[in-house]
């Protein structure tokens, strides 16, 4: 049941998600494909990451990373900044532009534990809490970054 359970809630944050990639997804010159959205999903959970740490995450080749980078920032998604500690790497920053487009898929998201701070105790909430950051911290490992 648990396990049923899980997997329910899951498939609802992912049906949620896809639904608004495609929503905000459209076929016109600047706007992103969906791939795109995954790239910019990908690059905001490694924090910062050169083109390298990103290609290497996805296991694809540099080229192909730079390939994709180049047309985030093209879009204005992303900018480059060069590294403090080598000037010859640079780290990918996410712009305002896509601050705004995350807001707009976390939205959602939002909405729910708005809802549960309303239909659950405190303490309820701060065991929930508990529960989710042992699953983060402890139960993925093979998810850290």
């Amino acid at each position: 049941m648990l396990e049923e359970s899980f997997l329910k809630v899951y498939d609802k944050f992912k049906f949620g998600f896809y639904r608004k990639v495609f929503e905000l997804v459209r076929e016109r010159d600047g706007s992103l494909s969906a791939m795109e959205g995954f790239s910019l999903e990908v690059i905001h959970m490694l924090g910062e990451p050169t083109v390298g740490e990103f290609a290497s995450f996805l296991n694809i080749s540099q080229s192909n990373a730079t390939y994709k980078v180049n047309n985030l920032i093209r879009k204005g998604y992303l900018v480059r900044q060069n590294s403090q500690v080598d000037r010859r790497e640079y780290h990918l920053i996410l712009s305002e532009k896509y601050h705004t487009y995350l807001r707009l898929f976390t939205a959602y998201e939002h909405t729910v534990v708005e809802r549960m701070k309303q239909r659950f105790s405190e303490e309820d909430q701060r065991k929930f809490d508990e529960i989710l950051q042992v699953i983060s911290n402890e139960l993925m490992p093979e998810c850290d970054i």
